[in-house]
């Protein structure tokens, strides 16, 4: 079901410095800043030749990334995400095994501008797992 990685996301109390490390130290490609206020986040991509990474940074207190640097405040992975070919079939097949979708269980537009849902941490070995309609 599912297909390529398409990023693995860390969550970061900084995102310029986080940005900065990449780009500067590791002579990355990084995307210009993107809020997302559905999600709670900004963001940024660095892009690598066979993946990107996410750093997400809270967008206002509400965010869920706001609790996860609570829990962890100098960052850490956040979450990784895998492509899937329909994200509505996805969904169903998720709920038929049992496995629970984070939300209202419909998918939402992602970074990407594609459909995304996210998948609870405890139904998959402690890894929050986003999929992204390919």
């Amino acid at each position: 079901m599912i297909g390529r990685l398409n990023h693995v996301a860390i969550a970061v109390p900084d995102l310029g410095a986080a940005t900065a490390i990449y780009r500067d130290r590791l002579g990355a490609t990084v995307s210009a800043p993107l809020d997302l206020p559905e999600h709670g986040v900004t963001t940024v991509f660095v892009e690598l030749p066979n993946t990107k990474i996410e750093l997400i940074t809270p967008l206002g207190d509400a965010s869920p990334i706001a609790s996860f640097l609570a829990r962890s405040p100098e960052g850490g992975v956040h979450h990784l995400c895998f492509e899937v070919a329909d994200i509505d079939a996805a969904a169903e097949r998720m709920k038929a095994d049992g496995a629970r979708v984070l939300g209202d269980g419909r998918p939402r537009i992602g970074a990407h501008g594609k459909p995304v849902l996210f998948l609870h941490p405890k139904d998959f070995a402690g890894t929050l797992v986003e999929l992204e309609e390919a």
